[in-house]
């Protein structure tokens, strides 16, 4: 039996990143809510159909249908082997959903790798993120710096300007933070450090934490 992972980790701290080669390395899924909801929403099945009523309305999908779905994808043949879960949970009650799920399962999270970068450096890198309205491509000015015939069509999106990546990190510390607690009392919390390091370094970590469990 593989691992069950859940990543946590500010918006720009890099869990995304990691989840993707912690999933190759593993050889086990690598499931984001997100995806899990363009896919539904481009399938038209009855969840997507439910999705789609709340997003048309402008209201946030309610965590017992985001956990329904994440649920029904965890009972997937290929999650026999372990996944990695990225996105997902957002908040304690999907967390505890989450806890309920497995427990009925006989399963449970093996661990919960958090990587921790402070708010100053989540808000540098975001901010010098931008975007190729052409090819939809994503550079960083200090990581992944364009090349120059392109440098000049760049755009930042909204997201990315530093007044709302802070109202960002404010919602991750209100809503989602807590989560790194949840975790920590259930004894399975393993803290990472991503500040001022590469992906390769952080991944090097990962791996180191992955041989503990």
């Amino acid at each position: 039996m593989g691992f069950r992972i859940v990543m946590l980790g500010a918006p720009g701290a890099g869990k995304g990143t990691q989840a993707v080669r912690m999933a190759q390395e593993l050889k086990v899924p690598h499931i984001s809510t997100g995806d899990i909801f363009r896919k539904n929403l481009k399938d038209g099945t009855p969840l997507g159909l439910k999705v789609q009523g709340y997003l048309n309305s402008g209201g946030l999908v309610p965590d017992e249908l985001t956990c329904e779905i994440v649920a029904d994808r965890l009972t997937w043949d290929d999650c026999t082997a372990g996944y990695i879960l990225d996105g997902f949970p957002r908040s304690i009650p999907q967390a505890e959903m989450l806890t309920a799920f497995l427990a009925k399962r006989g399963e449970a999270i093996d661990a919960a790798i958090n990587i921790d970068v402070p708010d100053s450096e989540i808000v540098d890198r975001l901010s010098a993120r931008r975007s190729d309205p052409e090819t939809g491509a994503i550079y960083n000015l200090k990581f992944s710096p364009p090349p120059p015939e392109v440098a000049g069509r760049l755009i930042q999106r909204e997201d990315d300007k530093a007044e709302t990546v802070l109202n960002r990190l404010l919602t991750y510390h209100e809503t989602t933070e807590p989560i790194i607690s949840y975790y920590d009392d259930l004894g399975v919390l393993k803290n990472v450090s991503g500040a001022n390091a590469t992906p390769d370094s952080v991944f090097a970590e990962v791996l180191d934490v992955l041989k503990t469990l």
